[in-house]
Parts: structure tokens; C-alpha cells; sequence
């Protein structure tokens, strides 16, 4: 696959749409995954991720009832549509547009998998609208994924208004003080992240101690920092542009990416 294919629910199916004409639709909900050769990491979790925000978004709209009720359908029928060779990051969403809502299908080659990223604050506070759904932000945190871009970083990460770290723009955050993997607290509003679940079960079958703590940017200073997402699974922060010197044990980042990947299903 070259190019994205767009499918739009109709009725009770999938169809194939030859233009993208939601550009000016606001997305409600939107979840993504990467799948390779047809096995995904964690796919329930997806699943369980998106219905729930369709359902939590669509309470008390006019149609809020039918709209949780096809959602199911749709999940279905698009993890059906997805092809089970080569690399791809297709993205469901739930759009809403002046006719109503619409369910759409992005089947989307993925784009290259790294296993480092630098990354940079975004200035001026928190930018985000609906922090704990993945979709209404999306437009927003690519804008500020750019602006850090002109410093060299790859990952923009938001800060609460008192400057304590939160999540990235498009992944969330882990850090290790020595053999205890840490996070920020699930108080904080951020996005439910799959890998980062994924991640943290991980760590308990291993009886690895876990703990969330609030912290600067400042207070990671000599940490292990990772950036993990759905896309990239787990990657180590090289570089803090303007914030902590970060540090690196040798093997545990293959060690822990190696693991995820075993978790890979047929979807």
C-alpha cells in the first residue's frame, strides 16, 4: 500500500471512499495500532479504549444511542478490512460532521519504526481541549510536534500548568530511578495508553516495583526516559532539548522491546 484508503460506514458496511471528504469534520474519537503481517500488540485494549470513548462522547447526543450501539459493528468490520501482509497503521475514527456522525476507516502504510527520539517541552502550558480522548487533540499536537521539529526533537511533551510532566504529544511517558519503572500519576488527564498498559503488566508479571510520581522535567535528570506509543512500541529519549541529561542502560531497552513484540497476536 502506496497510499492511504479511506472507508466510510454505511448502513451496516464498509465502503470504500475514492475522496477524503471529512477534512472539515472535527474527530470525536479516533484510536490507532500498528499491525504487522496481520499481528497486532494488544488489540482488546484498542477496542476496549475506542467504544468506551464512543460511548462517553456520544452520551446525551441526539443520536448518542444508535451511535454507541454501531460502533461494535464497525470495530468489526474494520479490523476485517485490514489487510494481513506488510506494515500498516490504520486509524479508526468517529467524525462529526453537519449531517451527523460517521464512522471512518484509514488504512495508512506506517511510517518508519525508530527506536530513539529527542524531545522538547511545549512552551506556554497545556494546549490540549479533551485530554483523556485520543481524537479532539490530534490536529492540535501535530501542530505542536512541528514547532519542536525547528529544535530538532521528535516528540513534543506537554507539561500541567505547574510544569509537572504529563505524557507526549503522541506517546506516553516512562521513566526508570534504578530497577523501578515510574510514570505520571493516573490523576493526571492523559490519554489511556495502550503500549503503556502493555508496558506496566509487563513489569508486574515480572515482579517489577512500579510508581507513579509527579515530576519536572528537571527532576528526571539522570533517568531512563522512554517515549512509548503504538507505532514505535517502546523507544529510548537520546536527548531533553533544554531540559534533563538523560541516561541509558545497556541491553534493557532491546530487552523490553523484545517482549513486547512476543505479545504480537493475529488480529
Amino acid at each position: 500500500m502506496s497510499s492511504d484508503e479511506i472507508y466510510r460506514w454505511h448502513e451496516t458496511t464498509l465502503r470504500k471512499s475514492d475522496i477524503d471528504l471529512t477534512p472539515d469534520a472535527p474527530i470525536a474519537v479516533a484510536d490507532s495500532w500498528l499491525v504487522t503481517d496481520g499481528t497486532v500488540l494488544a488489540l482488546a485494549l484498542h477496542r476496549e479504549r475506542f467504544l468506551n470513548a464512543v460511548r462517553d462522547v456520544a452520551d446525551g447526543s441526539a443520536h448518542g444511542g444508535a451511535v454507541s450501539s454501531t460502533a461494535a459493528a464497525f470495530w468489526d468490520a474494520a479490523v476485517a478490512a485490514i489487510p494481513r501482509r506488510g506494515q500498516l497503521f490504520p486509524r479508526v475514527e468517529l467524525r462529526r460532521g453537519t449531517d451527523g456522525d460517521e464512522f471512518i476507516l484509514r488504512l495508512r502504510p506506517a511510517p518508519e519504526v525508530t527506536r530513539s527520539v529527542v524531545v522538547a517541552s511545549i512552551p506556554g502550558g497545556d494546549p490540549r481541549t479533551q485530554p483523556r480522548i485520543k481524537g479532539p487533540d490530534l490536529q492540535r499536537m501535530a501542530i505542536e510536534r512541528a514547532h519542536v521539529a525547528k529544535l530538532g526533537a521528535g516528540e513534543a511533551v506537554v507539561l500541567t500548568d505547574e510544569g509537572f510532566v504529563v505524557e507526549g504529544a503522541y506517546s506516553a511517558l516512562l521513566w526508570w530511578r534504578g530497577t523501578i519503572l515510574c510514570g505520571p500519576p493516573a490523576t493526571f488527564d492523559r490519554i489511556d495508553s495502550v503500549t503503556a498498559r502493555s508496558v506496566l503488566a509487563l513489569a508486574a508479571a515480572l515482579g517489577v516495583e512500579t510508581f507513579e510520581e509527579a515530576v519536572t522535567p528537571a527532576e528526571l535528570d539522570g533517568t531512563e526516559l522512554w517515549s512509548v506509543s503504538a507505532l514505535h512500541g517502546v523507544r529510548i529519549v537520546t536527548a531533553w532539548v533544554d531540559g534533563p541529561a538523560l541516561a541509558e542502560l545497556p541491553r534493557r531497552l532491546s530487552t523490553w522491546r523484545a517482549r513486547l513484540e512476543a505479545l504480537r497476536q493475529a488480529a
